[in-house]
């Protein structure tokens, strides 16, 4: 069937019918089951640790720092974090020791029977916070990483502008609340200590392992098991607990798991950074752009993790999909005692675009100009160069893409028919908003370049081909969607194509399964290798299997594997230190449109309707990528209303379904999504990356309608009913 048609879903089948094993589902005969015991306040320094003489503490396998045979350290971009904590912790829920026990109500039991005594030290919550130097705990200044982004000259075009706009945007953090929690599970196999988990990136997780014990790559093994979602929260996370699940494991002489519940995942596991972003524009009589002055600060939290990358995108993105001549966007990421924050969907993105597509409206409210005539004039157009000087070069009409998305929704009719009811209805306010937006897919700059990822297409015996990537199925459809590229590459069909479960032992490292990357990346890699296989066999489509077998019979003994490795397209060049070039090879771009009803009785904001249009090069399966923006949209939507992560002593205190509320199929509009197709060169038949791209419009596109509803100007993220109810009766609109 090809590229472009909706085949059947791999994995479909085995989720439908409940026989997928998810970690916790993996039989393990004699397995030591683990817990956590956590620091108990934001920062502090260990006195003593309180075991409770009722318990027989000779029954348990007990890990501290002590039991580390190499660094205490969690191998990341910065080794900062130790696995365990030795002395001073630095923020609430900060793993202490673990303890092991064959039955779980007895490890349950003692989790509750130990207690950590410390001396606390003073704590930085907030990254607004005025330092004082005995809260400095990162550097000279609390700051992990800084960015300028320079264009042109803003300040001379500042000084001439005939309008100067200034706004501030505040987004909340956001916990991913994937349907499975972290798990993993460690065991002893063929002299090697392999780790079976829910993860997104086999290889971090080695090489997390690898720093931890100060072992060899070929003495570890990292296997994905089945995921239950992801959205970036098993980027970083499972190295932390893989690295327990092992130490457990080591200790106790047995296989060890360790499976999170609910409340534990959700109040100890990274997530989506919380900005603040101020925008001050100068713009022209006519409405178009001068100068963009925008400053973006983010909330690292209490370790380096990922904050440098999150912040690197956040940055690029942050002038959004406009030309302007003359910009200047500085970026920081600041320390805090709070559990740090690392990948999520979008990964710095959203928080920049919520912001800068405030501000589109913010100018087109000050001059007197409809939203959608203020992005007509500044949309990108090609030639034209974007904030790091890169040439926009994709041949994506975004003006018309615009439009189209427009059009969809009914935008003008229904701006003024709603117009017409806020001045009549009693309590009722309707408005339609959108956001036009973009997202860089790949890693950023020369970071492809660096992982150097690698492909294997193997032929078997059979005459049937595997897959091997490193590349996770988390429930997007990787593994369907590189089964299907391979097989359209070769001529065979998808029934003779397998993709491998990413384990380490088996397949190469081509690279994690984050950033947009793995259809657009991968699969281009995978497209490389399917060719390389065939040239050797000298055959492809309906032969091709044939081939196969004849070639192992003539080569008795050995592998046959088609191998493709990055290499970095020659007309992408890029600076890292002063943040100039090609950051992306490409972007897929998008307009959404969301239409909104507000209840003045009860402030609860409900989306009616939502359009998706976008532009993403080929669509490879039209079923998956459509689920990807209805999900997208959905989590965005949630983002924007009532996802709100309340923090005491830097750590969230709502960590369960019950007063997190994400939302559910009732609270959600029907979400009409419309593709458009501009194929790229850096993708298997002109792919590109949406993954992340439905979850940076929909937050603008909904608050730019609610104030459109209630002629407000709203620039706080989530929009809840208690912040909603504030704000119209502080303006004394309510």
């Amino acid at each position: 069937m090809g590229i472009g048609a909706n085949i059947p879903r791999i994995d479909g089948p085995q989720k439908i019918q409940g026989t997928t094993r998810y970690v916790d589902d993996i039989p393990t005969e004699g397995v030591t089951h683990g817990t956590t015991i956590r620091a108990p306040a934001a920062r502090g320094r260990i006195t003593r640790i309180r075991f409770d003489p009722d318990v027989p503490w000779d029954e348990y396998v007990i890990v501290d720092h002590k039991d580390i045979p190499g660094h205490n350290e969690v191998a990341l971009i910065e080794s900062d974090q130790p696995a365990l904590v030795a002395s001073e912790f630095r923020h609430r829920h900060e793993p202490v020791l673990l303890i092991g026990h064959r039955s779980m109500s007895a490890v349950r039991r003692a989790a509750r029977a130990v207690r950590v005594e410390f001396e606390p030290l003073p704590a930085i919550t907030d990254p607004r916070q005025p330092l004082t130097a005995d809260r400095v705990q990162y550097g000279a200044d609390n700051v992990f990483k800084r960015i300028d982004i320079h264009k042109g000259d803003p300040d001379s075009a500042f000084a001439d502008a005939a309008h100067v706009i200034e706004g501030q945007y505040e987004t909340g953090s956001q916990e991913h609340v994937y349907l499975e929690p972290q798990g993993m599970l460690a065991y002893h196999q063929d002299g090697q200590l392999v780790v079976v988990g829910s993860l997104q990136c086999p290889y971090f997780v080695l090489s997390a392992l690898k720093h931890l014990f100060g072992r060899r790559e070929d003495a570890l093994r990292v296997i994905q098991a089945p995921i239950g979602g992801a959205f970036g929260g098993k980027e970083d996370y499972p190295s932390v607990i893989a690295i327990h699940a092992a130490l457990l494991a080591e200790k106790s002489g047995g296989p060890a798991k360790i499976v999170y519940d609910r409340q534990e995942d959700m109040a100890v596991t990274t997530k989506r950074h919380p900005s603040w972003v101020r925008h001050r524009t100068a713009v022209d009589r006519d409405g178009r752009l001068l100068a963009m002055d925008i400053n973006v600060l983010l909330d690292g939290g209490a370790y380096v993790t990922l904050s440098p990358v999150v912040l690197s995108r956040a940055a690029i993105h942050a002038a959004g999909p406009y030309f302007c001549e003359h910009i200047h966007v500085h970026g920081e990421v600041h320390f805090t005692n709070s559990p740090p924050y690392g990948a999520f969907r979008g990964f710095g993105a959203p928080q920049t675009l919520f912001a800068v597509e405030r501000q589109m409206n913010a100018i087109a409210d000050r001059i007197g100009m409809d939203p959608a005539e203020a992005r007509r004039r500044n949309l990108l157009r090609d030639g034209q160069t974007m904030a790091t000087g890169q040439v926009y070069r994709d041949g994506v009409d975004l003006v018309g893409l615009m439009d189209h998305a427009l059009d969809h929704a009914s935008y003008v009719s229904r701006r003024a028919e709603y117009e017409k009811l806020n001045r009549k209805h009693p309590y009722v306010r309707r408005g339609i908003g959108f956001s036009t937006f973009f997202h860089g897919a790949g890693f950023t700059g020369g970071g492809e370049t660096r992982l150097a990822s690698e492909v294997w297409v193997e032929g078997h015996g059979d005459g049937t081909l595997e897959v091997l990537t490193a590349n996770t199925e988390m429930g997007q459809g990787a593994r369907t969607v590189l089964t299907q590229i391979a097989a359209d590459t070769l001529g065979v069909t998808e029934d003779q194509v397998t993709a491998a479960v990413p384990d380490t032992a088996r397949a190469p490292n081509s690279g994690p399964t984050v950033a947009s990357r793995t259809t657009m990346i991968v699969g281009k890699l995978v497209e490389q290798a399917c060719r390389d296989l065939a040239s050797t066999v000298g055959a492809d489509g309906a032969s091709l299997p044939a081939a196969v077998r004849a070639w192992h019979r003539s080569h008795p003994g050995r592998r046959l594997v088609g191998r493709a490795r990055y290499q970095t397209p020659k007309n992408i060049q890029w600076d890292e230190e002063t943040y100039r070039g090609d950051a992306y090879s490409c972007f897929a771009w998008a307009t959404h449109v969301a239409d909104v009803e507000v209840d003045l009785r009860t402030y609860v904001v409900r989306v009616r309707n939502y359009v998706a249009v976008q532009e993403v090069g080929k669509v490879v399966h039209p079923v998956l990528a459509t689920g990807q923006i209805q999900g997208g949209v959905a989590q965005g939507i949630g983002w924007a209303l009532t996802e709100e992560v309340v923090l005491e002593d830097g750590a969230m205190t709502n960590n369960q379904m019950t007063n997190y509320i994400i939302p559910t199929a009732a609270d959600l509009p029907n979400i009409r999504v419309f593709f458009e197709e501009q194929p790229a060169a850096f993708g298997p038949r002109g792919a590109k990356g949406i993954g992340e791209l439905p979850m940076d419009g929909p937050a603008p596109a909904v608050i730019n309608a609610v104030c459109h509803a209630l002629g407000t100007s709203i620039d706080q993220i989530p929009l809840t009913p208690e912040r909603l109810m504030a704000h119209l009766e502080g303006d004394g609109d309510g």
